[in-house]
């Protein structure tokens, strides 16, 4: 298969990964046309604090910066790994609300469906026949899924959960996609589908215009925000505040948030993670310093922090609710908010697509 599938997190390549995201950051404030983005999320189940911190602002501000924005709502990865799916369709139009709800303009950003969008999912096979299996089983998340599946045979689909990405990314051909770190070696997987589709097949031979050109890591730090039981924040768990709850909910999940007996309040997230987790949660929403809140509090208790946080946190997400509450009393709306991405996202896979068979050479007619 030619080259090795690199490793994304040597010291070497990170660096030049860093300095690549720094420029791309730069650029971004002058010529922010330059760049088509691609992000999503599989909906396994409702948005939470987690998702709105980590991804979801970052979206709306680069969306504003002009970005062409490409938000694809991953319906067929949630099937990778489980034997049912649930009530998809309620949990594709709550993401798709949330997105709106949170600012994610459908008039500057594309929201698609992976099922609506046939020929993105065709450019799987081609992909396919430019990995290896060992490089699929070496990629961080096939190997966490089969550690996890206790002697559970994985699926087919969970097996090329790599390439598929790859095929969401380049149908497009985003040319920056946002991901933290630990995201890299996916990104790696895209670059070396697309690297090893042009030098197989290209455009007529003439390297200057790669069908896929591989895309760049955008590089976000994302706040560390544990879950209220001082866990992994996660669906699974219950540990999260949803966008979608109420403020009497989310002050009752705050209350029951666990904490320790040191009565002074302080951030420090190695020695004191549950505490300095709320605190964090209060500096996020209120868009201050972690220890200036810590500070105010001081001997105040956790009583008095949970009651800020709590605080904090309604009114933060109050309009963002109230937008909500707005876009579900009219499914019509989400449902056309959709139907036009998906349009937009079945003409360009097209166009894509097209031009696979052409340097494949499978135009027959």
């Amino acid at each position: 298969m030619g080259e090795a599938l690199a490793d994304s997190t040597s010291d070497a390549s990170l660096q030049r990964t860093v300095l690549r995201s720094e420029q791309i950051s730069a650029d971004l404030e002058v010529a922010p046309e330059r760049y088509r983005m691609l992000t999503g999320d599989r909906p396994t189940g409702h948005l939470h604090l987690g998702h709105y911190f980590g991804s979801l602002r970052n979206r709306v501000a680069l969306q504003d910066k002009g970005l062409d924005t490409w938000v694809l709502i991953a319906d067929y990865q949630v099937i990778t790994d489980r034997d049912s799916v649930g009530s998809l369709q309620e949990r594709v139009f709550s993401l798709l609300t949330d997105y709106l709800a949170v600012g994610i303009d459908p008039a500057r950003t594309t929201i698609f469906a992976h099922s609506q969008v046939p020929a993105l999912n065709q450019l799987m096979l081609p992909f396919l026949s430019l990995v290896t299996d060992s490089e699929l089983r070496r990629n961080p998340t096939v190997k966490a899924e089969q550690d996890a599946t206790g002697g559970r045979p994985m699926t087919g689909l969970m097996l090329t959960y790599p390439v598929h990405q790859a095929a969401d990314i380049l149908f497009c051909k985003a040319n920056v996609v946002p991901v933290g770190k630990d995201q890299l070696p996916h990104l790696e997987q895209t670059r070396v589908v697309a690297r090893r589709f042009d030098e197989r097949y290209g455009r007529a031979g003439d390297a200057s215009r790669p069908v896929f050109p591989p895309p760049d890591a955008l590089l976000s730090e994302v706040p560390n925000l544990l879950g209220t039981d001082g866990q992994k924040m996660s669906k699974s768990r219950g540990n999260v505040i949803e966008l979608r709850m109420s403020a009497d909910e989310t002050a009752k999940a705050i209350k029951k948030a666990v904490t320790d007996a040191d009565r002074h309040i302080g951030y420090d997230p190695v020695a004191r993670p549950e505490v300095s987790n709320l605190v964090l949660l209060a500096a996020l929403t209120t868009g201050r310093d972690p220890h200036a809140v810590a500070d105010e509090i001081g001997d105040g208790g956790s009583g008095a922090l949970k009651a800020l946080v709590t605080e904090a946190v309604n009114e933060h997400l109050a309009p963002v609710r109230a937008r909500r509450a707005e876009l579900a009393a009219d499914p019509g709306h989400l449902r056309q908010v959709l139907a036009t991405g998906d349009a937009r996202a079945n003409e360009v896979a097209e166009q894509t697509l097209a031009q696979v068979r052409e340097a494949m050479q499978m135009v027959y007619g």
